[in-house]
């Protein structure tokens, strides 16, 4: 080996030493060319120096214990080659995609430095990158578990929300339907039963997704069935407004939940409702279908609400359909919505036939098609007065 092939491997030795394990980055101006050119950066990148000296940092910036040594130097002609193992622990920032978690990671690195005058002029290195790709299929395979077992939560908490029985009174036939989807949403429905056998219907949505949407719907309905006992009053509209004031400071401030409440009172076919924001109910009646309109804010949104109330007297075969926005926002593989306007259609032509949640669900599954993933929970919950029963005068 001539002096100048041992003067070069010193000087990359001591480039290593200093950039890598001392973190002088002021070093690799003094030792790398004007003109030097890293072929491992992108092509026509200006600045070679100073983007060389940018990428050292950003890997040197992830580990506040990295260290380069070399295993190997073989020097010939103007050309040092040298194999090096680089060690650290990812624990101050992201890199190459791994988190910072305090992982230690330990990658291999061929380089090879042509060197002119003392200085490097040029380098290529080919690096075993091999465990980065392992430790991020590590993190996306925790990562999947901690989502699924966010999901097995979030729906274990909204099933044990939703009521186990569906009551039965006579010459009425009540129906609810829950069909959650992949991603857990706020989707609830409940019955409460009041004093003179009236009974309270729930519809309703918390928004957001997972464990959180979750708990606010459990929180909501909890508070619905505690102020409709409570107040064991035939006005939605007060129980609304109560749950909404308690409401405001037991939820996140950017989340709120629709709800749409009706008190039945099944012996004079009354049918008393109230509407916090919730997607209009449709009531078929007389051959056609008539939305169940009242106004009022979402839960939790704003103080001091008040909800508007409205009566009505449920004649024989009439049905109310309640649902979520799951049902009207569903697509069809062109993209295009389930949508308002058509579920009103089905209500108005369908509605005497039979059980109407079966038959728009049925509509539904044929719209989308199949292999269908389903974007929302859905929940429907029907109302219908028996054609057998006579109005009590």
């Amino acid at each position: 080996m001539t002096s100048q092939e041992q003067e070069n491997k010193a000087l990359v030795r001591r480039f290593t030493e200093e950039v890598y394990n001392r973190r002088n980055l002021d070093a690799a101006d003094e030792l790398l060319a004007p003109n030097f050119v890293d072929h491992g950066l992108s092509a026509g990148k200006e600045g070679y120096i100073q983007a060389y000296k940018q990428d050292v940092a950003d890997m040197l910036a992830s580990s506040s214990d990295f260290h380069l040594t070399i295993e190997e130097l073989i020097a010939k002609g103007d050309k040092v080659v040298s194999r090096a193992t680089g060690s650290g622990s990812v624990d101050q920032r992201e890199l190459e995609g791994v988190a910072p978690t305090g992982v230690r990671m330990t990658i291999e690195n061929i380089s090879i430095n042509r060197l002119v005058d003392g200085k490097i002029v040029e380098e290529r290195t080919v690096s075993d990158l091999s465990p980065f790709w392992q430790q991020r299929m590590e993190q996306e395979r925790l990562e999947r578990e901690r989502v699924e077992q966010e999901f097995r939560v979030a729906r274990s908490i909204q099933q044990a929300s939703l009521p186990e029985e569906v009551p039965t009174l006579e010459g009425w036939q009540i129906s609810p339907f829950y069909q959650p989807a992949r991603e857990v949403g706020g989707d609830f429905y409940d019955f409460h039963f009041l004093s003179e056998g009236r009974l309270g219907l729930v519809v309703g949505d918390a928004t957001g997704k997972g464990v959180p949407a979750a708990l606010v719907m459990s929180t909501t309905c909890g508070m619905l069935q505690a102020v409709s006992e409570a107040l064991d009053s035939i006005s939605p509209g007060e129980v609304l407004s109560r749950v909404n004031e308690t409401l405001l400071s037991r939820i996140p401030s950017d989340m709120f939940v629709t709800c749409f409440y009706g008190v039945l009172d099944p012996e004079s076919a009354t049918f008393t409702y109230a509407n916090a924001g919730h997607d209009l109910p449709y009531l078929w009646h007389g051959g056609a279908a008539e939305e169940l309109r009242a106004r009022g804010m979402p839960l939790g949104l704003m103080p001091s609400m008040s909800y508007e109330e409205k009566e009505m007297m449920l004649e024989p075969t009439d049905t109310a359909l309640l649902y979520s926005d799951g049902l009207v926002e569903a697509h069809a593989p062109d993209g295009e919505m389930f949508g308002f306007p058509r579920l009103r259609a089905l209500v108005a032509k369908h509605g005497e036939e039979g059980p109407l949640g079966d038959f728009c669900l049925e509509k539904l599954y044929s719209f989308v098609g199949e292999g269908w993933e389903q974007e929302d929970d859905i929940t429907l919950l029907t109302l219908r007065r028996s054609p057998s029963r006579s109005r009590t005068s």
